[in-house]
């Protein structure tokens, strides 16, 4: 009785030594994917803050280039062509470095995944991507209503943010203009509740 005891005891002792370890492993983890995140910060497109609430801003953003793809093989498909033409896959096959956000949204003819462009590119500059499905683009400027949020990039967290913006946009007088735009800022490694995103709409200031 007292051998089961003890070793009962010492079960039990391991198994709340394992959790103890394992969280410390996440968390040591978190912060390492956090370090890295910040040390290989990406360049992202610059604006001017026209208004901010406690739910969203409007930010002017001058003209940014981009390089864009349909998605009608699948989101993953839709950035690994992207993907490869900043890795190579161009008339100059020159290695572009990645930016953020990536963008999403439906323009009436099916959902389009753009990269942006690093600064230094030009349209007369930036390499001529070699897949058919891959094109270079100018994504207009102008002011857009912003609204961040963390956790999963999918849809319906998505979609939650989208008509939370919509409503007090409408409540606040501003006129959207284009469809929704979906930015997410990090990668599948990042945990999620550290994770950026961003719903926004292209809208009408005075």
């Amino acid at each position: 009785m007292f051998l089961s005891g003890e070793n009962g005891m010492s079960s039990g002792i391991k198994a709340q030594t394992f959790k103890t370890i394992s969280r410390l492993v996440l968390l040591i983890l978190a912060f390492l994917i956090t370090l890295f995140g910040a040390a290989m910060a990406y360049e992202e497109p610059k604006y001017e803050l026209i208004k901010s609430t406690a739910i969203y801003e409007i930010r002017k953003y001058e003209d940014r280039l981009a390089v864009q793809t349909i998605q009608n093989s699948g989101q993953d498909r839709a950035f690994g062509r992207l993907f490869g033409y900043i890795s190579g896959a161009n008339q100059d096959s020159s290695k572009i470095a990645m930016t953020t956000p990536v963008i999403q949204s439906n323009d009436g003819n099916g959902m389009v995944m753009h990269f942006f462009l690093p600064s230094k590119y030009s349209e007369k500059t930036a390499p001529v991507p070699e897949s058919k499905n891959v094109s270079l683009v100018t994504i207009s400027g102008g002011y857009y209503a912003v609204i961040e949020y963390s956790g999963r990039s999918t849809e319906s967290n998505f979609h939650k943010h989208v008509a939370i913006l919509k409503e007090v946009l409408s409540k606040d007088g501003i006129k959207v203009l284009k469809h929704a735009i979906k930015a997410t800022y990090n990668g599948p490694l990042t945990p999620f509740f550290l994770r950026r995103n961003e719903a926004m709409y292209k809208v009408e200031w005075k």
